[in-house]
């Protein structure tokens, strides 16, 4: 007895619908979790502006957030100016243009890469932990228990949460901007000798208000967007272990690609 094998058109064929499908449920999740985070984020508004107001619970994420970042965020800026300020004084050396180190680092760091930094370090940092500590909350049953005990469990758990995001990454790319700065400075200045009042008069020449303005604007939207993204798959996830960690994999994917399209789409609206 003979066995027909399949030919190769229908393998390719079949291959290519594989992929098709693949493509297509790929595409229906990633809708499903921008609709998702959305209507979380109008009902976290909601319920933000509505009694009674936990301070405490806010307070708590403000520390956790903001000043348990702070040596993180610190020491990532720190190094990345010390490196950017002694890679652009290589390019600028070929130009005798030393002199353009100092607002080069500056329009860098305030525009874009502190609060790029700054939103991917509390991703790591808190927006993990967030994911994981709601997740395991789901799985056991405590977020049921909360509202057993008529306790808004968004009011209670996810909008101190999203507040804490969008006030303390600003904040934070604030701090980056100066330890990068200061890096920067000490490169420069100690270590390729380039003159203190050259670096600060062409970095003040250069550089404006409203470039620290653009960075502290991304960095509140990149602080939202990362919190909704983290509470959204913690406060959904399923399936015990397993789905927790897989939930928490799935935010921190989802929030450094979120930062970067982010930064694309509003460095676009303010040009």
């Amino acid at each position: 007895m003979t066995t027909e094998t399949p030919s190769k058109p229908n393998r390719l064929t079949g291959a290519f619908v594989q992929s098709v499908e693949g493509f297509g449920r790929g595409l229906i999740d990633v809708i499903a979790t921008i609709g998702g985070v959305v209507a979380m984020g109008l009902d976290i508004f909601r319920w933000s502006v509505r009694r009674p107001f936990r301070l405490n619970n806010l307070f708590t994420q403000l520390d956790f957030v903001g000043v348990g970042s702070i040596f993180i965020v610190g020491l990532t800026g720190s190094f990345t100016g010390m490196v950017f300020a002694l890679q652009t004084s290589t390019a600028f050396a070929l130009f005798d243009a030393e002199s353009l180190v100092g607002p080069t680092v500056a329009l860098t760091l305030t525009r874009e890469l502190s609060a790029v930094f700054a939103a991917l370090m509390v991703t790591m940092r808190a927006g993990s932990a967030m994911c994981t500590e709601l997740g395991t909350m789901r799985v056991s049953e405590q977020v049921d228990a909360l509202e057993t005990m008529a306790v808004n469990p968004v009011q209670y758990l996810l909008v101190p949460r999203v507040l804490a995001g969008l006030f303390m990454v600003p904040a934070l790319t604030m701090l980056f901007n100066t330890t990068g700065m200061t890096g920067a400075y000490i490169v420069a200045v100690f270590g390729l000798g380039i003159s203190p009042g050259t670096f600060l008069s062409r970095t003040q020449q250069w550089m404006a208000p409203s470039d620290v303005y653009e960075g502290l604007i991304k960095g509140a939207i990149f602080g939202l967007a990362v919190a909704l993204i983290c509470c959204f798959k913690g406060y959904n996830a399923s399936g015990g272990a397993k789905g927790v960690g897989q939930a928490t994999t799935e935010a921190m994917v989802a929030s450094a690609l979120s930062i970067f399209i982010l930064d694309f789409i509003v460095g676009m609206m303010m040009h």
